[in-house]
């Protein structure tokens, strides 16, 4: 008897590796649980530190949509080399330079590279596995490629606290700049076979075309930088065309959330999944601290948290194919166990939290897939930010309000009101018909919008398989 296999074709897998390989080379940064001890050893105050970090909030959050226009208009390729070149150039004035004024410049361009990386390479791996007639797979590889990050994280972690001890800060500092350099050339590996800026304005038109090189007919400037025959300069004109044509790619994906309402609907739902999450994970050692716990056993609690959301980027498969009020009903589900075991204020009751934290990181990587699946216009990436700027607002005031609520009472119930947010949008999605943007992909799916860059998957929000 014929059987058909569905292992996906060499060319995804191939494809699905060096995404995974890119996400996890890009968190392989033994600075990240020392840097704050770096600081300090140059005699950084703690609001210097805070200072730092909210420099380098702020510049994401500055950053993030000017980014994703600029991932619509040129190589987003070209984009994912240029942002971890930027964080090693950060990195390795910490070490070299480390001054107050060295630290403030390194999270600048931490900054700056991630904004680059964010929205261009959701919207790269989305197109090229279109391409190959793969797109519902996005879901399955961007979870596959969010565990690679958590694990290159936790690998990380446990080697910086040896190499500081044998070799020293530098050795750390060099061994992140290194970690660097090879997630750009993983990303120059990655594929691109999408034209830059190519596309229509859903505006009302299409997008300006840009200015056309020397020599590339009748009516083009003779010369880059010399005077046309009406007295202009030919690269003085491409400034302009430039921030005309930057302007168009906002104005189209601002156009597409606000006109069409299962892009809006994703993009409400990726914030808000993502924001309240987001930001409690920085608490979860001060919540272990609070059960009692001896101080050794804090970062094994923290350890099962993370085994639980790493679990959850393995498990998106299954979770794709659901609708929206089952999606709503597990969503629902993440956020009474994590109220349950905050609350219970025993180690025990990490389970319950670990759990919670699995359902919001599946769920996260599911509401981003069915973003992606529901854009169709030509600023994929714009759209990505504006999400992207959305979480980094909404994170800021899950901040606000952890600041403000854990001075009246302990972590446990700080945790269990922070995550209420997520019952209401249970109820969001339960009220929603199944047809209405929640319609499950079938897992044969694949070859669906195959031929054009940016599919989408009839009658749901399109969620990749």
């Amino acid at each position: 008897m014929l059987t058909v296999s569905s292992r996906p074709p060499a060319t995804v897998r191939r494809l699905e590796r060096r995404l995974s390989l890119y996400a996890g080379l890009e968190d392989f940064v033994l600075l990240y649980p020392l840097y704050a001890l770096l600081f300090a050893e140059h005699g950084l105050s703690t609001a210097e530190m805070s200072s730092l970090f909210a420099l380098w909030s702020l510049t994401a959050l500055l950053v993030e949509v000017p980014s994703g226009v600029w991932a619509d208009l040129v190589s987003r390729r070209l984009l994912l080399v240029l942002g971890p070149l930027l964080t090693a150039t950060g990195f390795s004035l910490w070490a070299l330079l480390p001054s107050y004024a060295a630290f403030a410049a390194g999270f600048v361009l931490w900054g700056v590279g991630g904004a680059l990386r964010s929205g261009a390479y959701e919207a790269l791996a989305f197109e090229e596995l279109s391409r190959l007639g793969a797109g519902t797979r996005y879901a399955r590889a961007m979870g596959r490629a969010s565990a690679w990050s958590m694990a290159a994280t936790a690998a990380a972690t446990a080697a910086a606290a040896p190499v500081a001890g044998l070799w020293g800060m530098h050795a750390v500092a060099a061994a992140s700049v290194a970690a660097c350099l090879l997630c750009a050339v993983a990303g120059a590996a990655l594929p691109e076979h999408r034209t830059p800026g190519a596309g229509a304005d859903r505006s009302g038109g299409a997008l300006p075309p840009a200015p056309a090189p020397a020599g590339d007919g009748p009516g083009a400037a003779r010369a880059a930088g010399t005077r046309d025959a009406g007295g202009g300069d030919s690269a003085g004109a491409a400034a302009p065309a430039r921030g005309l044509r930057a302007a168009a790619v906002l104005r189209s994906g601002a156009a597409e959330v606000r006109g069409t309402p299962r892009v809006r609907r994703a993009l409400l739902l990726v914030v808000a999944v993502t924001a309240v999450w987001g930001a409690l994970d920085e608490y979860v050692p001060l919540l272990a601290s609070s059960t009692g716990a001896p101080a050794a056993a804090v970062p094994l609690l923290v350890l099962l948290v993370w085994t639980g959301v790493t679990a959850g980027s393995l498990l998106v498969g299954p979770a794709q194919r659901l609708g929206p009020r089952a999606l709503g009903a597990l969503l629902a589900a993440g956020a009474l166990a994590t109220a349950a075991g905050a609350l219970w204020g025993r180690p025990a009751g990490f389970v319950g939290v670990a759990a919670g934290f699995l359902v919001f990181q599946l769920v996260d990587v599911v509401a981003d897939a069915r973003l992606q699946a529901a854009v169709s216009g030509p600023g994929r990436a714009t759209i990505t930010s504006l999400a992207g700027l959305g979480k980094e607002a909404a994170t800021l005031g899950v901040f606000g309000a952890y600041a403000a609520l854990s001075s009246q009472v302990d972590h446990g119930p700080v945790f269990a009101l922070l995550v209420v947010p997520y019952l209401l949008v249970a109820l969001v999605l339960g009220g929603r018909p199944r047809g209405a943007g929640g319609a499950p992909v079938p897992p044969d799916a694949d070859g669906a919008g195959a031929g054009g860059p940016t599919p989408t998957v009839p009658g749901g929000t399109g969620r990749a398989s």
